[in-house]
């Protein structure tokens, strides 16, 4: 009779733990955002100031929000924002970095 006394958690998309994460999500999508952003224009050489600032921000938001996340939920999307955010980092580090011919 145990099971009566567990909580349903599996409505949440998110929180599993059945609690409000408004920062954590926050996080979650800029990063996803970020990380989507930054590999998409990583795909075109002339963007690489583009691909490569926004994928140095979402390394920066995905390790912080890794750093105070809750839920496994939470640290899988922050996980995939992360991996697209180092990946068009690192092409627009190669293409041509940060200031590309700026300074």
């Amino acid at each position: 009779m145990t099971q009566a006394l567990r909580p349903n958690t599996a409505g949440g998309l998110f929180a599993t733990d059945g609690k409000p994460h408004p920062l954590q999500d926050t996080l979650l999508a800029v990063t996803l955002v970020l990380g989507i952003t930054a590999f998409v224009s990583a795909m075109f050489h002339n963007l690489h100031l583009l691909s490569s600032w926004a994928g140095l921000v979402g390394i920066f938001t995905g390790a912080y929000g890794q750093w105070i996340s809750e839920t496994t939920r939470e640290r899988f999307g922050l996980i995939l924002g992360l991996g697209a955010s180092a990946i068009g980092f690192f092409l627009g580090m190669a293409n041509g970095g940060l200031f590309g011919g700026l300074f």
